[in-house]
């Protein structure tokens, strides 16, 4: 199972699939219908003295029950497989093929049964990272690399910046940093950011995507915005402090997806930054009365 589910409650719930005594033996296990409150939690409770509240009621259900049922440990509705969602008599039991595994805990047989069972169901930490890369978002940086962003919103609006946003504003800008919201430092060419007299000791106060156009002496700061986190006056300030000492002159924007995003966060953007918008790809909008894209100083 996922390091998630590695825990006292999964380990709980799978003793209480098995009907188990605080006294029996693995051998003894059993298949029986299960329901969540009376089946699993009072059981833990009269038995263990594991007392859950109420509550948690659902992360049983979503934090345990859901990954044994997608990992083939236990079955939903198994002896009434036409119940509606919503009835109370909703159960859940081992599986034929966890249940004959765990019997063999402590015996010689362990290791081949596990086996076994790994074949026939997988390992769903395997399943989970194989979907996982299959979902991956491909990005071709500038000079040809390939990386993999993880999954998501936030990184398609990254992978947009690099591959729309720099070709149309900055034509043979190198790309000095991208992050990655599974892995903040995904891409970080640390000797051409000392070059323009920025010492990195923190990526995490990094912008998403910091890109550099020798032509124009220009260093591009943009967020790739989608839930937070826009070139407001308070992120302004706090990168003019962090760049001080860059040679470069500082471009900064906020990239949204599409114009219902911006609209979310247009009173917290700052004037004298730059909007662009993945949907508009060709059009920015200036957060300023008497220029056009560049930098505020020099």
């Amino acid at each position: 199972m996922p390091k998630a589910q590695c825990n006292a409650m999964s380990g709980l719930t799978l003793i209480a699939l098995c009907r188990l005594e605080p006294d029996a033996s693995w051998s003894e296990a059993k298949r029986e219908p299960c329901t969540v409150t009376k089946g699993i939690m009072d059981y833990l409770s009269e038995r263990y003295g594991a007392d859950y509240a109420p509550n948690t009621r659902e992360t049983f259900r979503r934090q345990v029950l859901h990954q044994f049922v997608q990992g083939g440990i236990a079955d939903y509705n198994a002896f009434e497989p036409d119940l509606p969602t919503n009835s109370p008599r909703a159960h859940y039991a081992i599986t034929e093929a966890a249940l004959a595994t765990i019997r063999q805990y402590g015996t010689k047989h362990w290791d081949m049964a596990v086996k076994t069972f790994l074949q026939e169901q997988g390992a769903l930490v395997e399943r989970y990272r194989r979907e996982r890369d299959r979902n991956m978002v491909p990005i071709r940086i500038p000079d040809g690399q390939e990386f993999l962003f993880s999954p998501g919103k936030h990184n398609q609006v990254q992978k947009a910046i690099v591959e729309e946003f720099a070709p149309r504003f900055a034509p043979g800008a190198r790309l000095l940093y991208v992050g990655d919201t599974a892995k903040k430092n995904l891409f970080v060419d640390g000797n051409g950011l000392a070059k323009l007299g920025v010492a990195i000791t923190d990526h995490d106060k990094l912008p998403d995507v910091v890109f550099y156009d020798a032509e124009r002496n220009w260093l591009f700061l943009v967020e790739a915005v989608t839930s937070h986190g826009p070139m407001s006056p308070k992120r302004v300030v706090e990168l003019e402090d962090m760049f001080v000492e860059c040679t470069a002159g500082l471009v900064y924007v906020s990239a949204f997806p599409d114009f219902g995003e911006f609209r979310k966060h247009m009173k917290a953007i700052a004037w004298e930054t730059e909007v662009w918008l993945c949907d508009a790809p060709d059009h920015m909008i200036h957060y300023n009365g008497d220029r056009f894209l560049g930098p505020r100083r020099g």
